[in-house]
């Protein structure tokens, strides 16, 4: 019998929106489990897990001569399991999940897999109360990007960053996004100024849905 999954809200939003920074102020406010496949909130015998999206970013995107979508698909699925595992592994813990599957389906997708039984699997997954959406501006990504300094393979459309391939790519990825969590009730956050400000947007979110 499958593990029942907690009461558990999705933080979601394009790259560059202040996902990352979110969920750290929100550690430091404490008061919900946090579960992400990020490097900071990765317990150190789960760092394979941000070795491989590392490499599956550094040697397998963009190389459709030597490494298939699907491959790269299937690589990227390692997350997506360790973000479903954790949050079963406390079923009686409300949590707040990075992304979950959404926005790691609709990288698949812009890298060129339309459509995979992974996919169908992943939706088969325990359903959110909520996802809170992180809106950001085109002009603060980009500068937040160090103007295309740090982004990778995965951020902007293509060989070398610039501000048309990063926009329209980010246009894409929130077109994606938000047709796979149409069914499901969203929270947008506007682009604050501030960590604090945003944070506190997403606690009054949390705090209404997870008590």
């Amino acid at each position: 019998m499958p593990k029942q999954a907690p009461a558990f809200c999705v933080l979601l939003g394009p790259d560059l929106a202040g996902k990352s920074t979110a969920m750290a102020a929100l550690r430091q406010g404490g008061g919900h489990r946090l579960v992400s496949a990020d490097d900071a909130f990765l317990a150190p015998g789960h760092a394979l897990i941000g070795r491989l999206r590392r490499e599956a970013v550094r040697e397998v995107a963009g190389r459709e001569e030597e490494w298939s979508p699907d491959f790269f698909a299937a690589l990227l699925q390692t997350a997506v399991l360790h973000l479903r595992d954790q949050l079963l592994a406390e079923p009686e813990v409300p949590a707040v999940v990075d992304s979950y599957y959404y926005k790691l389906l609709a990288k698949c997708r812009l890298a060129g897999v339309p459509e995979n039984p992974m996919f169908a699997w992943w939706r088969t997954f325990p359903r959110p109360r909520r996802v809170i959406y992180l809106d950001v501006s085109p002009e603060t990504a980009w500068r937040r990007s160090g103007h295309g300094a740090r982004l990778n393979r995965l951020e902007h459309y293509g060989s070398e960053p610039d501000r048309d391939g990063f926009e329209r790519y980010q246009g894409d990825l929130r077109k994606v996004m938000r047709d796979e969590i149409q069914d499901l009730p969203v929270t947008v956050i506007e682009e604050r100024a501030g960590r604090e400000r945003t944070a506190a947007a997403i606690r009054k979110v949390l705090a209404h849905e997870l008590g």
